[in-house]
């Protein structure tokens, strides 16, 4: 009966991981259009002012990095819990494998 629990477990792993995954789709979309709108700035600003120097490109600069980090954390916390699946799968495995190894020897 632990193996049920433990099965429990892994499916509120893979939810939380599809989750993670669903906003990392959110992340990406956002990044995307950023980096959209910054060509468009950059464009707008043409030769007379540096991208570098107008506070609005600026600004998407900063949001643009804030993404990048917040999709780093995505992955990292998408790995983890790939890892933890994992090892939940083996455990089930295993918990299984012992279970009707022990109803093998009762009976």
């Amino acid at each position: 009966m632990t193996f049920l629990a433990i099965d429990a477990q892994k499916n509120l792993f893979t939810l939380q991981k599809s989750q993670l995954q669903f906003e990392q789709t959110l992340v990406m979309s956002r990044a995307n259009y950023i980096t959209k709108q910054m060509g468009i700035r950059a464009e707008q600003l043409g030769d007379e002012v540096e991208p570098d120097d107008d506070p609005t490109y600026i600004a998407l600069q900063q949001e643009q990095s804030y993404l990048e980090t917040r999709q780093d954390s995505l992955d990292s916390q998408i790995t983890l819990l790939e890892n933890e699946i994992s090892s939940i799968k083996n455990l089930v495995t295993n918990n299984i494998k012992s279970s009707c190894t022990l109803n093998l020897i009762g009976s």
